[in-house]
């Protein structure tokens, strides 16, 4: 779970710096969650030993994969014009979270929204991030109910 969330941070981080595509609103909250992830692995690393800590994090990593799967269905709503909808250039954050001012090299918007670059093979960022949080709420559930039902 670190080990994806740091490359899906260094890959949008590559788009961003390396072939110069801005991210927009959205991309940032996506960023954040998968910050999130790459936290309760540590998180769950470091709790490991306790049944208690290692199923809060895990029911914790469950409402991240939620949290970046509404993200990216709404990248995904708005790139293909299933939604009516826009983004301003401003994050959003409150004044106690605003990553955006702490971090602007990586949590800063570029761009408005409407549109991501292609990955490979056609795919676009969009969709891989589509595809990306779908499998993650799946297998955080998966391993939260057993983790759970485990004696």
């Amino acid at each position: 779970m670190i080990f994806t969330g740091f490359a899906m941070e260094g890959v949008a981080l590559y788009f961003q710096y390396v072939l110069d595509y801005g991210p927009c609103v959205l991309c940032i909250h996506v960023r954040i969650w998968v910050m999130a992830f790459i936290l309760l692995g540590i998180a769950g690393l470091l709790s490991r030993k306790s049944r208690f800590f290692s199923i809060l994090t895990s029911l914790l990593t469950v409402a991240a994969a939620i949290g970046l799967s509404e993200r990216s269905w709404m990248t995904f709503a708005i790139e293909r014009n299933l939604i009516e909808g826009s983004c301003t250039m401003g994050a959003g954050l409150p004044d106690w979270f605003a990553l955006d001012r702490w971090f602007p090299s990586i949590f800063e918007p570029w761009e408005l929204c409407g549109w991501t670059p292609e990955l490979l093979f056609g795919i676009t960022m969009a969709e891989g991030l589509l595809l990306t949080s779908a499998l993650a709420v799946l297998i955080t559930l998966f391993t939260t109910v057993i983790l759970i039902r485990k004696a």
